[in-house]
């Protein structure tokens, strides 16, 4: 009866293993590694070991000094982010090269299975997630105390009544997909509205493509820089800098963005409300963040 009982026990175990891994809390960013020598150095390697590992380089800026942020995609990212109806927020994944407080540099990069839930992909990235962890190394997660479920991702809203990540701003509207790339193409080139491309990936068949936006400090409004916002609320001493840069998606004919409130909290979700270092210090950002893109999208404001 004993042994019994000790099988009956050992098989509910096994059984419930499957949903304590379902359940694993996930966290925004994955440290790679922490290295001596200068951001510029780093970055090229790093640049190496993500092509040879099959990656390719979309696109790269330095938005504000000892940082450089490198946007990467694959055929499998790509093919993800097409079969799930706005999956192509997650088409290209950003790898960072930041100098931390010590004056080490950290190596890090988004975790593709957290943005996977956060973007409703149908795909959870593992085998994504496993490639860069592969390129380029794994000390640990973080951007979260304790994180989010994958479930809780889904659905995630920071607090009653801010936006879920179905509440996207609809920036402009052309006559068709390939007009639509055109004219932000072209406004982006322009640095209309202090908005510039660092990167572009285009899944052509579902009409679909996600360009990665740089805002300067010369932007419509301050409040919506990258330096501006990273200034405020990542002073952690690793750096979050993979929250960068935004994103504007075209699909068919119209222009995309997702609203600050939940693209600053998704990286940032702990984040506190009030206080030093919160959201409520850059209060200004998400009308100010809606503006510039709008203009940069070759939308028009509301009056």
């Amino acid at each position: 009866m004993l042994k019994v009982k000790l099988l009956m026990s050992l098989l509910v175990s096994l059984l419930l293993v499957p949903n304590l891994y379902a359940a694993e809390n996930l966290k925004p960013f994955i440290l790679a590694s922490i290295e001596a020598g200068d951001v510029a150095s780093v970055t090229e390697a790093t640049k190496s070991k993500l092509t040879s590992a099959g990656f390719s380089i979309a696109g790269s800026y330095s938005p504000y000094a000892d940082t450089t942020i490198i946007g990467v995609t694959n055929d499998a990212l790509k093919k993800a982010a097409g079969d799930s109806e706005f999956g192509v927020f997650a088409a290209a994944q950003r790898v960072t090269v930041s100098k931390g407080k010590d004056g080490k540099v950290q190596v890090a990069f988004t975790n593709p299975v957290y943005m996977a839930s956060a973007y409703q992909l149908k795909s959870d990235l593992t085998s994504v997630k496993q490639q860069l962890v592969t390129a380029l190394g794994q000390k640990e997660a973080y951007g979260s105390a304790e994180g989010l479920t994958a479930e809780a991702l889904r659905d995630y809203q920071y607090k009653w009544l801010m936006p879920y990540f179905d509440d996207r701003l609809e920036l402009a509207s052309y006559s068709s997909y390939d007009a639509a790339v055109k004219a932000v193409s072209e406004s982006l080139a322009k640095n209309t509205s202090g908005v510039s491309s660092v990167y572009r990936v285009d899944i052509a068949d579902k009409k679909t493509s996600l360009f990665g936006v740089y805002i300067t400090e010369k932007s419509e409004d301050e409040c919506a820089g990258d330096k501006y916002i990273m200034d405020s609320i990542d002073f952690k001493d690793i750096k979050s800098t993979g929250h960068l840069p935004y994103d504007i998606v075209v699909k068919d004919n119209k222009v995309y963005a997702l609203r600050a409130e939940f693209r600053i909290a998704i990286s940032f979700p702990d984040l506190s409300m009030m206080g030093s270092n919160s959201f409520a210090s850059i209060m200004c950002a998400p009308s100010a963040i809606e503006q510039t893109l709008t203009l940069a999208a070759g939308g028009t404001l509301e009056e």
